[in-house]
């Protein structure tokens, strides 16, 4: 590892520290540090750290918890800026603290929570994609269109390994439940399994007929659904590795799968033509499809469930993030932002605040008022 005034460059990754790493592991200062310009190595570039705008005038933990009962009420709280391509992926730590973001400008950026301050950026080059945390926050693991995935301590910024098996680039990273393993999938057409205390590839799971995007473990981690271009959903038997059913019902790539907290709904996302702009929920147990639920114009790339499980928000490239009553099936909220693709999509792990990523390159942030 080799270390400057302000970066360090570890392994395939340069790391460019915009305020410092006590923001990172939660430390808050008592106002925000002002970017200054600093000498650096030649492996590393400088960044100009935006202000993010608006700054949220209320403390997120005194906002209620976004429900279907309250999501008509959601607004706009803050809007990040850095990225100078569109966003990729947007995952939060499950401590609330720290927010990433993947791009297709070849950078993961972190960002402090709940100031939106940017603590550091990553150079994942060409492209950054998938992202996620590890269940006890103490990993990110960051993939790209290079076919590696990277796994770094989020409290020392040193990379714990790089993963390299992907004939292509990935699209999708998951830690199991447990934090045992992570899930990854892409070009290759294959769901790999990577044991996280070794990083060793444990399995190669092979079906699908095209290009994976999206992937999620059921709650007791016994599952894994898998999304792809081949237009279906796919569920796996974890500690087997073998294919337990397949789900069909989309007209065109499936790009994203999750499964709601309690693991017994499952949603997917798809878009490619117009019809199959679309979310569809799932009965777990049966394969059985329980709604569709339609109303965005463009291409659907990202889904999640708050943590009660009774909204799930879904990302489109029309610009809108849309909000749906998972029992009604009815749409409870539509929040608007720049058109374009960005799979990201996330609520805080408290179900305080909702986290999405766009095709301009900022992130925004929503709340219950």
């Amino acid at each position: 590892m080799e270390q400057g005034s302000a970066g360090i460059k570890i392994g395939k990754c340069s790391w460019v520290l915009a305020v410092g790493v006590a923001l990172l592991i939660g430390c808050q200062p008592s106002a925000p540090a002002s970017p200054t310009a600093t000498s650096l190595p030649p492996a590393l570039t400088s960044v100009t750290v935006p202000v993010p705008t608006p700054r949220p005038t209320r403390d997120p933990s005194t906002r209620p918890v976004i429900t279907a009962d309250n999501a008509g009420q959601v607004v706009e709280l803050m809007e990040l800026q850095g990225h100078t391509a569109p966003l990729f992926d947007v995952a939060c730590s499950p401590d609330g603290q720290t927010l990433a973001s993947s791009s297709f400008d070849g950078t993961v950026r972190l960002w402090s929570l709940p100031t939106g301050q940017e603590v550091v950026t990553i150079k994942h080059e060409p492209e950054a994609t998938g992202l996620a945390f590890s269940p006890d926050g103490a990993l990110l693991a960051s993939a790209g269109t290079d076919g590696v995935i990277v796994l770094l301590d989020v409290d020392t910024l040193a990379e714990r390994a790089a993963l390299e098996d992907h004939a292509w680039g990935i699209y999708g990273v998951v830690f199991s439940p447990d934090g045992t393993l992570l899930a990854s999938g892409g070009v290759d057409e294959a769901v790999h399994l990577w044991d996280i205390a070794t990083g060793a590839e444990q399995a190669v799971l092979e079906g699908h007929g095209n290009d994976i995007h999206g992937l999620g473990f059921s709650p007791d981690g016994k599952l894994l659904a898998s999304a792809s271009t081949d237009k279906s959903v796919r569920l796996w038997d974890v500690e087997t590795g073998t294919q337990v059913a397949v789900l069909q019902g989309h007209v065109a790539e499936v790009n994203g799968v999750r499964f709601g907290p309690a693991g017994d709904v499952l949603a997917s996302c798809s878009g490619g033509v117009v019809e199959s702009h679309t979310v569809r929920l799932w009965d777990v147990e049966t394969g059985t499809q329980l709604a569709v639920l339609g109303g965005h114009t463009d291409a659907v790339f990202g889904i999640a469930f708050n943590p009660a499980g009774d909204v799930l928000a879904s990302r489109s490239g029309d610009g809108t993030v849309r909000l749906w009553d998972v029992q009604s099936g009815a749409e409870l909220a539509v929040l608007q932002g720049p058109r374009g693709f960005s799979t990201g999509v996330v609520f805080s792990p408290d179900g305080r605040l909702l986290f999405a990523g766009f095709g301009d390159g900022t992130l925004r942030i929503w709340g219950a008022d």
